[in-house]
């Protein structure tokens, strides 16, 4: 029989607490039963969880025993709210039930103020994705999310639609030689100032960070990361840009803070929930208290991280403008999985969460994009104070990456970009347009949130290609 393996995810899953006890109880089972099944010893580790007194004078079990109610003594259990408080849902026949099932879990944490549900919400992990939570002095780094900062970027050039229908190779030629996706970076990255922050060298996890930022600068994630050429259409004579209206070539790019930002987020939520315990299904809404250490380190490392990912963006895109040879006449960016120090329209001073939802204060302006054959739109904010000034960050998924690969084809999925007229660099089945929502469904659900300034039609898309992905 094959020997015993233990991970720490398959102890967090029965319920044991995070930090050393986790490697104690491991040891344990691996000294006395490394030739029993799995799912036995999983069992077994069970019952010496939920039945502690049976075993506190078990030879084998006893020193783990001990282990837990000490770190129950040190660590005790928050208590959620009995009821959650109330939050305003946008869409919510759109929206599945696990999505709203997480908003409710979150709107019982002791330091939620407020939350909204935006209609592109989706299931996700702790705070579901396109939800907004308002805390009081507590910040939840699984609310702020893995890629944090990710952000749009769209840049508007003075030409026309002809010069996209008669370039298409040249611009496909251009998006090969300038973007990079998942693991490639570029041979020489430029170089920028945020990798010279001073934080780098005063917060002990960014140290052994700051070359890998450095290598991967300028690129682009895996997933739902892209960037564009596309059509954009003026539609409001009161636009920001003094543009006049009508259509315009753009290019569009979301992508977040690549391996930085990610290992910001497991390491904060790591120590969050070591430091934070709550009931088990609430356990990835554990938080850190802003005037803790914890809590000002992981503050500053995530406005970090947004400011390495809005860097990333301009490299993108000066990129881009530089093999064009033309220089961009307007610009939108937009970020989402972030936390703002804010005030609610009461005056109390809190902290808002937006994980996969975007700041839409009054007159703020953003980018809500589609999928790869839809159109995305350019909003200004209407600063909705129920809804916390936000609004969706894009169509939401209809289905996960998973469920998309088992329902459609290759053959599907070429045919329906041919008749959008789309070319494809990259991609794959798991972000098939048919995998997310209908964007104007969403839009239509966000009337009160966003007003429309003008839309944005890929053409030419490049993704991580999905064979690269696997390997």
């Amino acid at each position: 029989m094959a020997k015993l393996k233990l991970r720490k995810k398959d102890l967090e899953n029965i319920g044991y607490p995070s930090g050393r006890i986790i490697g104690l109880v491991i040891n344990t089972a691996l000294r006395h039963y490394k030739r029993r099944p799995k799912e036995i010893v999983l069992e077994l580790l069970a019952s010496v969880l939920q039945q502690q007194e049976k075993y506190k004078d078990d030879p084998i079990w006893k020193e783990v025993v001990l282990a837990l109610q000490k770190d129950a003594k040190d660590h005790p259990i928050l208590q959620l709210l009995p009821k959650e408080k109330f939050f305003p849902i946008y869409g919510a026949q759109e929206i599945e039930e696990g999505a709203k099932q997480q908003m409710r879990l979150a709107m019982r944490l002791p330091i939620t103020v407020a939350g909204a549900l935006m209609p592109d919400a989706h299931q996700g992990y702790g705070l579901p994705i396109g939800g907004v939570l308002a805390t009081e002095n507590a910040i939840i780094p699984y609310a702020v999310g893995v890629d944090i900062g990710c952000r749009m970027a769209l840049t508007l050039y003075d030409l026309k639609p002809d010069f996209l229908q008669k370039s298409r190779v040249k611009l496909k030629d251009i998006l090969l030689e300038n973007t990079r996706f998942g693991y490639e970076g570029f041979e020489q990255p430029m170089g920028d100032e945020v990798l010279e922050n001073p934080l780098f060298k005063e917060i002990h996890l960014l140290k052994r960070l700051q070359q890998k930022a450095r290598q991967q600068i300028g690129s682009s994630g895996s997933g739902n990361h892209f960037v564009e050429f596309g059509i954009v259409d003026l539609k409001d004579e009161r636009n920001e840009f003094d543009l006049p209206l009508g259509q315009y070539l753009g290019v569009l790019s979301h992508s977040g803070s690549r391996g930085l930002g990610a290992n910001i987020a497991q390491h904060y939520t790591k120590r969050a929930m070591e430091n934070c315990r709550l009931p088990r299904e609430a356990k990835h809404l554990a938080w850190l208290d802003l005037d803790t250490e914890a809590g000002e380190e992981y503050w500053n490392a995530m406005n970090l991280a947004g400011d390495y990912a809005s860097a990333c963006h301009d490299h993108i895109h000066r990129r881009l403008a530089k093999a064009l040879g033309e220089n961009p006449i307007a610009k939108v960016e937009n970020h989402h999985n972030f936390a703002w120090k804010e005030q609610l329209a009461d005056g109390r001073s809190v902290i808002v969460h937006r994980k996969g939802a975007t700041p839409a204060g009054k007159g703020v302006l953003g980018i809500i994009p589609g999928s790869m054959s839809a159109p995305g739109y350019i909003v200004r904010g209407r600063g909705h104070p129920i809804a916390i000034s936000s609004a969706s960050h894009g169509a939401g998924r209809l289905m996960s990456r998973t469920q998309a690969k088992k329902t459609f084809n290759h053959r599907m999925m070429k045919d329906h970009l041919k008749a959008k007229e789309v070319d494809l660099i990259g991609g794959g089945l798991d972000e098939s347009p048919f995998a997310y929502k209908d964007i104007n469904t969403v839009m239509n659900l966000q009337t009160d949130l966003v007003d429309i300034v003008g839309s944005f039609t890929p053409k030419i898309v490049r993704m991580d290609a999905e064979k690269k992905r696997r390997k």
